[in-house]
């Protein structure tokens, strides 16, 4: 039997962000060892926020939501709260509620400098690095992959060999003989075995 495609938009949900991330994510114990680190660095929170005005983007939410960029490569804070407008597994990470609004994009920006500026993302980085020392997820092992395609276009006349000096030829001042030139670099590295 057919379902019917009734479409409704309820006032009130049921069901919290929570119960929305399955049980087995791969963000699940990130988060478990960011809240850790997080709940270590609650005191120099305290000297970085003043005590009384406007209350800002809580630093928690903010160091999480800049995890969340990176782990993504979210190429702009402007996407990355486009996204969290509407990703609930975001907004779980976060720990934004379904109806709580996102953060204009230079305010989040202001405060990240804030923590940059009082040394707490590199604290929280530590922070982190040090949770996953403890449960054996760091390996000294180091493998570095490279790629890197360029696409120009380039004029024939400038090309010289490396290995002598000479010139190019001087054939008009412009340069019409130009040709598209790809170059493509791949680089491996590995320290495994050094």
């Amino acid at each position: 039997m057919r379902g019917n495609d009734q479409q409704q938009n309820h006032e009130f949900s049921y069901v919290s962000p929570e119960q929305r991330v399955p049980k087995d994510h791969p963000l699940r114990p990130i988060r478990k060892m960011v809240d850790a680190a997080l709940k270590e660095l609650s005191p120099r929170f305290a000297l970085v926020y003043a005590k009384v005005g406007c209350p800002s983007i809580p630093p928690e939410q903010l160091l999480r939501a800049q995890l969340l960029q990176m782990f993504h490569s979210v190429r702009s804070e402007r996407l990355l709260m486009e996204e969290m407008d509407y990703n609930i597994l975001f907004r779980w990470f976060v720990g934004l509620n379904m109806d709580e609004a996102v953060w204009v994009p230079t305010v989040f920006s202001k405060n990240r400098e804030r923590l940059l500026a009082g040394g707490i993302a590199s604290a929280f980085f530590q922070g982190v690095v040090g949770k996953l020392r403890e449960k054996s997820l760091l390996s000294d092992e180091h493998f570095t992959v490279d790629g890197t395609l360029l696409e120009a276009w380039a004029g024939a006349k400038s090309f010289r060999r490396k290995d002598t000096s000479s010139e190019p030829p001087e054939e008009g001042g412009s340069n019409p003989n130009s040709i598209r030139v790809r170059v493509e670099n791949r680089c491996f590295s590995s320290s495994r075995f050094n």
